[in-house]
């Protein structure tokens, strides 16, 4: 295994740790309303986001709801779930795992999932507006034959919500 790679593992190990000593944006108990566009219904023809809710249960657990529909020929939708622990705090991050999957028709219906990193930053004097970033991988049949392929989706993909 080449050095570099045992160095970001080692690092990802001890950010894991480290996260019941630092302070987080506290969204427990709180719901965001916003959307979601990294499944890959969004990125073929008549591609559509998904319009999401977000609900932290704790501090370090969370859970988002994803549904989006596009009637046009042919048919798009997502249905989709996302759970979300968060591993490193800052002020104004949260630096979360998170796992998720859903059922996507993109002219042929099929699952993905999706696993990875991912943070959502909150911009200071706009604390209850939350813009997410991700990266990691996904696993589905969608497009009609398996796929396996890497993500890395910026807040325009991964989603806005604003958090009551």
């Amino acid at each position: 295994m080449p050095k570099m790679l045992r160095c970001m593992m080692l690092a990802v190990v001890l950010t894991v740790f480290a996260a019941t000593v630092v302070h987080a944006r506290d969204l427990q108990g709180r719901l965001g309303i916003g959307y979601n566009s990294q499944f890959s219904n969004a990125t073929v023809a008549n591609g559509t986001p998904g319009l999401s809710l977000k609900y932290a249960f704790t501090k370090d657990i969370g859970f988002e709801g994803i549904g989006g529909v596009s009637t046009a020929s042919p048919l798009n939708l997502v249905t989709a779930v996302k759970f979300f622990k968060n591993i490193f705090y800052e002020t104004n991050l949260n630096f979360y795992f998170m796992l998720g999957g859903g059922i996507v028709a993109a002219g042929s219906t099929g699952f993905e999932f999706q696993t990875g990193f991912g943070s959502e930053f909150f911009i200071p004097g706009i604390e209850s507006l939350g813009l997410s970033m991700e990266l990691g991988a996904s696993i589905g049949n969608a497009t009609g034959s398996f796929l396996v392929k890497t993500i890395g989706v910026s807040f325009i993909n991964a989603g806005m919500h604003f958090y009551f």
